[in-house]
Parts: C-alpha cells; structure tokens; sequence
C-alpha cells in the first residue's frame, strides 16, 4: 500500500510541475488593451508551442520597430489548415493583439490581415480560424 502511493505521489508531482510549467497567455499578454499595428513580415516561425512572426513597422517620421507577434498553439494552427508557408517575407500585414505587459513591441495576435490576398486570421475566443475575404487587388 505504501509503495502505491508513493507511486501516486510521484505522478501528482509529476502532473502538477507539467501544468505550472506552460505559460499562460494572460499572465504575460494585458487582454484589457488591444494595439494595432501594421508591418511587413521579416520572419515567420512555425515553431511548437507557440508560432510567432517578426515584423517590420515603420512609423512616422522614418523610425523603424521589429515587432515580435506570438500565435495560439502550433497544433490548433494546423488544424485550421496554417503552414510553414502561409506567412512570408515581405507580406504587409495588420495586425491586432494584446500587448505584452513587459516586453516592448511584443503582441499576442488576436486579428491578422494580408489585403494583397485577403488572409484573415483570427483568434475567437480561445479558438482560431483563418478566412479568406474578397482580394483588395
């Protein structure tokens, strides 16, 4: 009986530092704030746990930002049918999201729009979904 539940103990143990090590969303993004910024796509990162993209954001004046932008999980993103390819270099982008409470230039994407194509990428929820919209071509 004992040896049970040790093994028991270790399990929960086990379980709970696997919980508390992911990170929550709201504790790093401020949800109560949304920006929106428009850029063009320097990288895309379709990486586990989370993709992110950097972008370029030029503001008035001249000045130049790179902007780092976190999505909802890899797994859901494939689902909803996203690649390694559906964001490129050079795509000009809008993006909407909750700014990170520490890191300057640093979003959670809630919306993303590509107009060249109509790309729309949207966090509802907490449940992603891409659409295309009508080309602005």
């Amino acid at each position: 009986m004992r040896r049970l539940f040790v093994a028991f103990l270790g399990l929960f143990s086990v379980s709970a530092n696997t919980a508390l090590s992911h990170h929550s969303i709201a504790g790093i993004y401020d949800s109560s704030h949304e920006v929106t910024v428009e850029g063009t796509v320097t990288q895309f990162h379709f990486v586990n746990p989370h993709p992110f993209l950097n972008i370029e954001v030029r503001k008035a004046g001249g000045a130049v930002q790179q902007w780092r932008l976190e999505m909802d999980n890899r797994y859901e993103l494939v689902q909803i049918g996203m690649t390694a390819e559906t964001l490129k270099q050079g795509d000009r982008v809008t993006v909407a999201g909750s700014p990170a409470r520490e890191q300057p230039q640093s979003l959670y994407i809630r919306k993303l729009q590509r107009p060249a194509d109509g790309f729309l990428y949207e966090q509802i929820g907490s449940t992603p979904r891409i659409r295309q919209l009508r080309s602005e071509k």
